[in-house]
């Protein structure tokens, strides 16, 4: 049997993160093959600081990044760590870039569903992109803001698995998307899983995306938070900080993250 690209896909650790050197092209060819093989349900989670800092105030969090099939690096403070480890990563694998790029070279070749949102998103989000790329849309679901039912997450199980979708894109905002991913896949009969957070309110036209120069540069957070400030603030300002800080020390060898 061929070897999975993902054993082809180097990784490095950031804060005891591991997170795969890729770049969109090597994560579009990775879903396609998991699509072909059909032989498990494979997590995607694509993250930055935030997904990183996270992880060191929850346990639990940390290993279930750990336990994706794919980390990938949506944030150019992780794409500048792994240039230092000498991969030359070229950009960041942006959640909404990922969504867009995979769908205008798949087309109509894959069915998606869309899980997450706020009401009427993930419907905006699946007629943009069956528009733009003439993708098949297999389903959406908006789940409520509170704690669902034994029963009622049976029945998004069911939703899911009965609508022969390839992909299934969760944008559920971090950790609360990989937390779902994990606990659920060992039910869902979807053979890739992408936790793509803001993805679905910037690519639905719901939110305003920075400009590709503030995007491309590092610049993302401070669009972000003039846009959402009390929503964000924590994420930029506090765990940006502790980020810089907790990096420098594992740099300086005067802390280990494992």
């Amino acid at each position: 049997m061929q070897r999975g690209i993902t054993e082809k896909i180097p990784r490095f650790r950031v804060l005891g993160i591991n997170v795969n050197a890729v770049q969109i092209p090597s994560v579009i060819a990775q879903i396609e093959e998991w699509i072909r093989e059909r032989s498990a349900c494979h997590l995607i989670a694509v993250t930055g600081m935030h997904g990183v800092t996270e992880a060191q105030h929850d346990d639990y969090f940390k290993r279930i990044l750990n336990s994706a099939d794919l980390v990938v690096p949506d944030g150019m403070p992780l794409v500048w760590v792994a240039r230092k480890y000498g991969y030359h990563l070229r950009r960041r694998v942006y959640g909404p870039e990922l969504m867009q790029t995979f769908c205008r070279d798949t087309g109509s070749k894959y069915r998606h569903f869309f899980y997450g949102g706020m009401p009427g998103v993930p419907e905006l989000l699946a007629r943009r992109l069956q528009g733009d790329h003439g993708i098949a849309i297999a389903g959406t679901y908006s789940p409520p803001f509170r704690a669902l039912s034994a029963a009622e997450d049976d029945e998004i199980v069911r939703l899911i698995n009965d609508s022969g979708a390839d992909v299934l894109w969760v944008g559920l905002s971090t950790p609360k998307q990989e937390r779902w991913m994990y606990e659920h896949r060992g039910r869902l009969r979807v053979p890739v899983v992408a936790g793509v957070g803001a993805a679905f309110d910037l690519n639905s036209g719901k939110l305003r995306q920075a400009p590709a120069w503030m995007r491309e540069n590092g610049l993302e957070w401070s669009f972000r938070l003039l846009m959402e400030p009390r929503r964000l603030w924590r994420r930029y300002l506090v765990y940006g900080s502790e980020f810089v800080c907790s990096l420098a020390f594992e740099f300086l060898g005067l802390r280990t993250f494992e």
